[in-house]
Order: structure tokens, then C-alpha cells, then sequence
């Protein structure tokens, strides 16, 4: 199924009108690439899955190398669906070290530990005033690409930390964001599918399960769109062919999210996943429906 094919489809799909239980009755399946412009491998691995493979939709770094490939390259694809990878971690600023002093280093990068992040945006309260002005400054960034915002997640899923998403939350409506990831992946269907890594799996459901579940009623509450479930974070970099023929028959009915970091030297792996031949044809076969954030 090639990107003709996904553009009919993703066409077809926004233009029916559907009651409530039809939808719900529907596997529908958001196929995104995270890292969207950090590397020209990375750029390049996305558009040619979403061209020739699977690929709905990717997540931008607005602040990495190969940011403004990226925007040029998504303008050329705009059935790709584009959205804000916020980060606030494990990379680069918007702001300079003196307008969001404390936040980064000397050099305008965040830091590269995950816990060490978390622990500081939480229990340092002086942080949250440059911690909002670098997170508008990132939307404000994205939003001079004049790409529309499909969706908003985070590197690392930091938007679901509890200080982040609260400034994300208290500033919604300015930030116009209207669809959101929430990481809820399934630990025991992921059991069922992938063998090994099993601290890492444990230790990644016990973080976001708590939080997605604490998260979700305040997306409901704000109207902000979001799936049901979002497989990949309990592969970490493992999203290959085995997995994906495992998992497309078995998705529940209603909205899905499957990510991954297709990239040609990296991740190669999960570069091919999405354009293995076998993965397109099942798809097909089950008559998933791929679609973007948008067309939730």
C-alpha cells in the first residue's frame, strides 16, 4: 500500500459520516515516527514510510538538527499529519540559557537523565516560570512552520509529568492544543506479544499507567482527543516486523496508537517494520483504517 493508497484511505476516512457506535465498532490505527527532525536519517527514514509504508503521522523536535528538513520535507507530504514532540529533555532549548535560567546548561542543552528531570521539574518550583516560557516558545516555534498541529506529545513522554502537563493543561486554549498522546500501553496484551526486557516493562507500566490514568480525566474534561491505547513504549526500540504482525490482530475496536523511531542506521528495524510488505497486506486484510491525530 503505497502513499496514493494511504491518501485515499486517510480521505476516505475524513470524509464518512459515522454515529458514535460505528466508530467505536472500527479498528482505526495512528501510525506515528517520533524524532521528527533530529537527524537527516531520521527525516528521511518518515517520509518514505509514510510514502511507500504504514506511516500516518510524525512528532517534530523543533530545536534539533534536522528541524528545517523536516518542516520542508512535511510540506512537501501533507497528508502527513505533524505534531509537536515537545522536548524538555535529552535536548535543545528554544529560549537561550539566560531567558530560562536553571533549565539548561551553558550551551542551551536540557539534561540527559530522566529521573534527574523529573525529580527537579517536580520538587523545584522556581523552574515552572521557565518551564512555561520554553514550552510556549516550542508551540510558538512549531507554529511559524505553518504546518498545522495534528497532534502534541512529548520526548520521553515528558507532557505526562505531572508539573508539564499542568502548565499544558492551565494554558490549553492559548496553545490551541486539541489532541494529545496519552501512554497507555497494555502490559499484559504486550506479555502476551514480546518476551524479555521484563524489568524495563515493569518498571514503564508502574510510571505511566498512574499517570496516563490520572491525566485522562482532565483531557475528557477539556475536550482534548486522545486514543484509547498507544503501543511502543513497552518495546523500546523493538517495534520490528515479529511484533507488529503479532499485535495488528488483535487490536480492540476504536482508536489506537502505534509509535516507533524508524530511522535508516539507528532504529533500522523499525524502519523496515513499517514498510514490510506483510505488515501493509495484513493491514488490508483486518481492514484497519490508518488515520491521523486530526481525524479523531
Amino acid at each position: 500500500m503505497g502513499n496514493d493508497a494511504v491518501a485515499r484511505r486517510l480521505v476516505r476516512d475524513g470524509n464518512r459520516t459515522e454515529t458514535a457506535p460505528e466508530q467505536r465498532a472500527r479498528r482505526r490505527l495512528v501510525v506515528n515516527a517520533d524524532d521528527f527532525g533530529r537527524s537527516t536519517s531520521i527525516n528521511q527514514a518518515v517520509i518514505r514510510a509514510h510514502r511507500e509504508g504504514i506511516l500516518t503521522s510524525a512528532s517534530l523536535m523543533v530545536n534539533e538538527t534536522g528541524f528545517e528538513e523536516a518542516v520542508r520535507l512535511a510540506r512537501e507530504n501533507p497528508r502527513l499529519g505533524v505534531g509537536l514532540h515537545l522536548t524538555l529533555l535529552c535536548g535543545h532549548a528554544t529560549l537561550s540559557p539566560e531567558q530560562i535560567p536553571g533549565l539548561v546548561d551553558g550551551g542551551g542543552s536540557f539534561t540527559n537523565s530522566p529521573s534527574g528531570a523529573g525529580f527537579r521539574y517536580f520538587f523545584r518550583r522556581s523552574l515552572r516560570a521557565a518551564l512555561r516560557k520554553e514550552i510556549h516558545a516550542q508551540f510558538e516555534k512549531f507554529r511559524q512552520t505553518g504546518l498545522r498541529l495534528d497532534h502534541l506529545n512529548g520526548h520521553l513522554h515528558l507532557h505526562l509529568h505531572p508539573t508539564i502537563f499542568g502548565i499544558l493543561m492551565e494554558d490549553a486554549s492559548v496553545l490551541g492544543i486539541e489532541r494529545m498522546r496519552l501512554t497507555r500501553d497494555p502490559f499484559w496484551l504486550n506479555a502476551r506479544l514480546a518476551g524479555g526486557n521484563w524489568w524495563y516493562r515493569l518498571v514503564h507500566t508502574a510510571i505511566y499507567h498512574p499517570l496516563s490514568a490520572r491525566a485522562q480525566g482532565e483531557l475528557r474534561r477539556r475536550g482534548i482527543r486522545h486514543t484509547s491505547v498507544v503501543f511502543g513504549l513497552l518495546q523500546n526500540a523493538r517495534v520490528d516486523e515479529p511484533y507488529l504482525l503479532k499485535l495488528l490482530p488483535v487490536l480492540a475496536p476504536g482508536d489506537s496508537e502505534l509509535y516507533s523511531h524508524p530511522s535508516l542506521d539507528e532504529f533500522k528495524n523499525e524502519f523496515d517494520a513499517l514498510m514490510s510488505p506483510r505488515v501493509r497486506d495484513l493491514v488490508d486484510q483486518l481492514q484497519i483504517q490508518l488515520i491521523r491525530y486530526q481525524d479523531l
